[in-house]
């Protein structure tokens, strides 16, 4: 009989602005099927938050964090304090459905199971828009149309839910502090530097994607306006570069090359089918987002050599 390795989850939160959301992600941990061994809560350089919630928040381990500002750092002073053989990652504005711990854990039976990633469902707060496309999800942090439906080997996770064995991240050294988001800078790209790392140190290595571990992450009202939409697709593309900048290899943006051949074309005659809502902004949506990550990696990639 197979035991379940333990599991640590790590919250990273940087402001008192989000306390009912973080409080509900804890919530959500507490509520487990399957509760974690410990949930550790990495405050990032905000001392007022810190003493709320090592006050309030009793249920988690409460640290600040001891790296540079930003997510990775905390990420990183999360997965230095964990004691646990897997360390898994829920942004504090998410939260878990119940089986997610048990879901995640099943996965790591296989012993070439170095990480395993989950379903992350946009939790609109103001409504879908109609122009919205689905493929493009990704630029509120969630899961997009072109993922995998059933458990899949994939190259990278999405941030707000995913998991590794301990071990290995400190093996590959971690995440990068000078990638991913400080405060409200929408940067990213952490995650994949990462998983890249990891899966070149041992290229037997599996990141598994599982569905059916689903969280839920909220979108504000703001993030469903075109101008959140254009500037966060740009800032994507300034990450690729830079992760390509870091990452050699033909790896390094083989789903970007899939996306772009294969989720986009289908994604453009899907709108315009009949019967389709808002199909005109729907695929005005698609041109805009592909331009603005398009022009967001040419300058990242220009300004890479000027910077050296």
């Amino acid at each position: 009989m197979n035991t379940a390795p333990s599991l640590s989850v790590v919250v990273c939160a940087y402001t008192l602005d989000r306390w009912d959301d973080l409080r509900a992600a804890v919530a959500s941990l507490e509520s487990q099927r399957h509760p974690p061994d410990e949930i550790v809560l990495v405050v990032d350089h905000c001392p007022a938050l810190h003493r709320r919630a090592a006050e309030r928040l009793t249920a988690a381990r409460v640290v600040a964090n001891r790296e540079r500002r930003g997510l990775s750092g905390a990420r990183n002073t999360g997965v230095r304090t964990a004691v646990s053989e897997v360390v898994a990652f829920l942004d504090d504005d998410a939260v878990a459905e119940p089986s997610w711990t048990e879901r995640l854990l099943s996965r790591y039976a296989d012993p070439r199971v170095a990480g395993v990633g989950g379903l992350v469902v946009p939790w609109w707060q103001s409504g879908r828009p109609d122009w919205f496309p689905p493929e493009f999800d990704w630029v509120v942090g969630c899961s997009y149309r072109g993922l995998p439906e059933e458990p899949s080997p994939v190259r990278n996770f999405i941030g707000a839910n995913m998991s590794f064995r301990r071990a290995r991240l400190l093996a590959a050294g971690g995440f990068r502090t000078d990638l991913g988001r400080v405060g409200t800078r929408p940067l990213g790209c952490e995650e994949t530097e990462l998983c890249l790392r990891i899966t070149a140190r041992d290229p037997d290595a599996v990141l598994l994607y599982d569905p059916s571990a689903a969280v839920r992450h909220k979108v504000p009202a703001g993030r469903a306006s075109w101008s959140y939409y254009r500037s966060r697709c740009y800032a994507e593309g300034l990450s690729k570069a830079a992760v390509a900048r870091h990452s050699a290899g033909v790896t390094a943006l083989s789903s970007e090359r899939a996306y772009l051949r294969s989720t986009i074309p289908r994604a453009v005659r899907d709108a315009l089918r009949s019967g389709r809502t808002a199909p005109a902004r729907t695929v005005a949506a698609l041109s805009l987002g592909v331009g603005a990550t398009a022009a967001g990696y040419a300058v990242g990639f220009v300004r890479a050599p000027l910077a050296r």
